[in-house]
């Protein structure tokens, strides 16, 4: 069972905290779909500080969510415990996770995100600072270094655990590799043992098995799923499944697809109105439809939609003109 600080989860399978993906209607679709933990996308500590609106909207936490890590980041101690303690009274987040993972240059000039990799001491600091500021148990998502030369995975989840860290998520990509290249299962399993929190594995679970796989050659107490849950909640349901029976769930009909992303559209036009949520749903509208069959048609004339009606009346195309073929197959 995976446990950080107080909060336990029903399971090992956490959602990662992907940016400009991971608001409320995406995790609760994917909470539905089994999810032991889901993790908000991040947020700038400067931006929490100033009420900026837009940030404020997206500490948004529908409480089916629950339990909900809530990720924050920042270069500065003080603005980031500020943004930390407002996090932790002012909404039902059950978790603080702070960022040094993202690899995005407008984050890393603000000496934040992966440019904490580089300096154990910084993130000692600034990891015991947030921890004694809140009631909520921190964590911390990072990567298993900048580069090949400086890779401080070990040293780096040490200094969180002195700081008072309840968790680390690890990624097993460098800053540089972005997300290219293979994971570094090894590194994650040097983390694993050289710590007593938990430790969350991340990169390159991309089917059930991965993350079973991973769960056993690395020890970590949590599997992190981030770019296979794109338009496939399927994905978090069937991993959890297999972790729990040895059983591999089906994937789901091109029908049971599209009903699943038209909640998801219908969550996401309720929390953000249809012309700001149909500009956003066509990015996850192709993710529902990858792998299924003559969708490159579909798939252009999403970025053309501009209503919710235009969405739907695509996809339902789509799968009755896929289901016809289907009969007339079934007839021959």
């Amino acid at each position: 069972m995976l446990k950080i600080g107080n909060v336990e989860m029903s399971n090992p399978v956490v959602l990662a905290p992907m940016a400009g993906v991971c608001n409320s209607a995406f995790r609760l679709t994917v909470k539905e779909f089994g999810a032991g933990l889901v993790c908000a996308e991040m947020v700038s500590d400067k931006a929490i500080n100033v009420k900026n609106e837009r940030t404020m909207n997206m500490l948004y936490i529908d409480e089916r969510e629950n339990p909900l890590s809530l990720q924050i980041f920042g270069g500065e101690k003080e603005s980031l415990v500020q943004a930390a303690k407002f996090v932790d009274k002012n909404t039902n987040a059950d978790i603080i996770d702070i960022n040094m993972g993202c690899p995005v240059s407008k984050i890393i000039k603000c000496e934040a995100g992966a440019r904490w990799l580089l300096d154990p001491n910084k993130i000692y600091d600034m990891v015991s600072a947030v921890v004694d500021a809140v009631d909520k148990p921190v964590t911390v998502k990072m990567r298993i270094g900048w580069d090949d030369e400086h890779i401080f995975a070990v040293k780096n989840a040490q200094a969180v655990e002195r700081a008072g860290g309840s968790a680390v998520a690890i990624h097993g990509r460098t800053r540089l590799q972005m997300y290219e290249g293979k994971a570094n299962w090894d590194i994650i399993r040097e983390v694993k043992n050289a710590v007593n929190i938990p430790i969350i594995g991340n990169g390159d679970v991309e089917t059930p098995q991965d993350a079973k796989r991973m769960l056993e050659e690395t020890g970590v107490d949590g599997v992190m799923i981030g770019r296979a849950a794109l338009g496939n909640p399927w994905m978090i349901y069937r991993t959890v499944k297999y972790l729990e029976t040895g059983q591999l769930m089906d994937e789901p009909g091109v029908r049971e697809k599209m009903d699943v992303c038209v909640l998801h559209m219908d969550r996401l036009i309720a929390l953000k109105n249809e012309d700001i949520a149909v500009r956003e749903m066509r990015k996850h509208a192709a993710w529902y439809l990858k792998g299924v069959r003559g969708n490159a048609i579909a798939r252009k004339g999403i970025n053309e939609c501009n209503t919710r009606e235009d969405v739907v009346t695509l996809l339902y195309d789509l799968v009755e003109e896929i289901e016809a073929e289907e009969r007339t197959i079934q007839m021959a």
